[in-house]
């Protein structure tokens, strides 16, 4: 951890540069972070040296020990890391109900991506912003008078967040209100509209388009479609992130769609939490790395993100065919009552169920109902069993109880693939969580434990535990990375000028407490996180900080 001869260099450099600017170390900092090793987010070895921090800049990274400041944090054996972006999660309308996103903050993110998965929280066709207006309404007591991206991002200035919020704008939005949410191909007019759409947030500092192509509407639109909307993406320098049209039996013919899409866009692509679902593709793994390691050196912009764990989770709707959920949740639910549809929904499901291993391996770990909150927790097998029904049986009874509102986690990846996809040069930490929180409605149900554990799971397991990288590398995939792929300036990196978005974290002690049985619960070894030069968490506890800014690309 001694300062190797460039380290020695840059910081010599940084400090003569702050004398012949006439900076005056004595009594010239808000808050001093002392004797703590340094992780600057490059990929650079660690280094020892003190940050000084002003406002919400960085001013000096050195020797400050002759210097005084408002506050001192000593990080003696800590690591002083930036922020970490969260490059893939749907916090989105959470920061509402909750602005101190706790178990996001807790675990060093400063700054969350959300509008992930073809899906944001803007802009609301009149469907949308029925059902915003009604669930925050009701459960939250939140009033929704927003509709596009602007309001919607003033909303949050107004109320204020403990961190920071960028966005992509989903595609299944944008098709919703140019198109509506049935599986037909656009005419010339409504592309143009989804064109003019998407352009105008892009040109608003939305950080890019999604898609959801195994979520409704976002599915039904096709390689053409997506094509055309990626050349306003690449207009704009902005980035195509997907959610592909499958991750398990034809992961490879999803990944050369999403790969021939950008290319002929010439747009820059992020693959979402990649991974081989369900046991028969576990072995395809080297297949996609050559794809995706080939796609790069031929110049395409790509990469993907990963959470570390070897559940996903999502809707328990995803599990019926996709034809089924066009339109309204009235008209799905209709679908699902009808006995000729019946049979064909039935194979499409118990092959789903086949696919993954059984449904042993899915959980049930959101219901908002009272019926059957016994079910949180358990299996869709050991609940059907319980009420003497077939698993297809149970699946579309309950479907149709809660209106479609369930979520579910779902056992299909393997370990190993998992680390080979962390280890990967290219793969970023995406958690694919919410910012939640253990107490009020938040804290309902058993979400997957990414929420509360992704980016201390990477330092606490696989970085100290299984030594799959160094602590450079960890921090590198968290900070720097995340924040070069979306442009974001001067956050991601420890240096002078760079906002001040820091953490310190024990490398001793620093892991994840959350799982899948209890997952409402804050990590371990996150001792400090400052937000724009606010200190936020003090000795690992929240201290009621709003310093959060929403993020816009430019």
């Amino acid at each position: 951890m001694s300062i190797n001869r460039r380290n020695f260099i840059k910081t010599t450099a940084v400090v003569t540069a702050a004398f012949s600017l006439g900076l005056n170390l004595k009594n010239s900092f808000s808050i001093i972070i002392k004797n703590g090793t340094i992780a600057d987010g490059t990929g650079a070895p660690l280094f020892k040296a003190d940050l000084g921090i002003n406002r919400d800049k960085i001013e000096f990274i050195g020797d400050l020990s002759n210097a005084t400041a408002d506050f001192i944090i000593d990080a003696k054996n800590k690591i002083v890391s930036p922020g970490f972006i969260d490059i893939h999660t749907h916090t989105d309308t959470h920061l509402l109900i909750n602005p101190s996103a706790d178990s996001k903050l807790r675990q060093g993110v400063t700054t969350e991506i959300g509008g992930n998965c073809g899906g944001s929280a803007f802009p609301l066709d009149e469907e949308d912003f029925a059902d915003y207006a009604v669930s925050l309404k009701e459960r939250h007591s939140i009033d929704t008078p927003w509709r596009s991206m602007n309001e919607f991002y003033s909303l949050l200035e107004k109320r204020k967040i403990a961190l920071n919020f960028a966005s992509f704008v989903g595609n299944g939005n944008i098709r919703a209100i140019a198109v509506g949410r049935n599986d037909i191909r656009p005419t010339k007019d409504q592309l143009n509209k989804m064109k003019n759409v998407l352009e105008e947030h892009l040109q608003n500092g939305c950080m890019g388009l999604s898609s959801g192509l195994e979520y409704a509407p976002s599915s039904y639109a096709d390689k053409v479609e997506l094509t055309e909307l990626c050349k306003i993406v690449s207009k704009y320098d902005a980035i195509y992130n997907t959610h592909m049209r499958n991750e398990d039996d034809t992961i490879e013919e999803a990944i050369s769609e999403a790969i021939e899409i950008c290319s002929k866009a010439n747009c820059s692509l992020e693959i979402a939490h990649l991974k081989t679902g369900n046991p028969a593709n576990w072995h395809k793994i080297d297949s996609i790395f050559e794809m995706i390691s080939n796609s790069a050196k031929s110049g395409l912009r790509i990469n993907a993100d990963r959470y570390p764990y070897i559940a996903y989770s999502t809707g328990l709707g995803n599990f019926i065919p996709i034809g089924i959920r066009q339109g309204s949740t009235d008209e799905i639910l209709a679908r699902l009552k009808d006995k000729e549809l019946i049979p064909s929904i039935r194979k499409y499901t118990e092959s789903r169920g086949e696919r993954i291993g059984g449904w042993q391996n899915v959980v049930f770990s959101g219901i908002r109902g009272e019926e059957y909150q016994n079910c949180i927790g358990k299996s869709v097998k050991e609940c059907a069993t319980e009420r003497v029904l077939d698993p297809f049986d149970f699946i579309t009874q309950i479907l149709i109880a809660e209106k479609m509102n369930i979520s579910i986690v779902g056992f299909a990846m393997s370990e190993d693939n998992l680390k080979r996809i962390l280890s990967h040069d290219l793969i970023m930490i995406g958690s694919d969580g919410s910012a939640v929180t253990p107490f009020g409605k938040l804290g309902e149900g058993r979400p997957h434990p990414r929420a509360y554990g992704s980016n201390v799971r990477v330092l606490g397991k696989y970085c100290r535990e299984e030594k799959l990288f160094g602590w450079e590398t960890a921090v590198k995939k968290m900070t720097s990375m995340p924040a070069q792929k979306l442009k974001i300036r001067n956050r991601g990196i420890l240096q002078r000028n760079y906002y001040a978005d820091v953490v310190v974290f024990n490398p001793d002690t620093v892991i994840d407490k959350a799982t899948f049985a209890d997952p409402h619960q804050f990590p371990e070894g996150i001792e400090h996180v400052l937000v724009n030069g606010v200190h936020t968490i003090k000795d690992g506890q929240y201290i009621n900080a709003l310093a959060g800014r929403v993020l816009r690309k430019v």
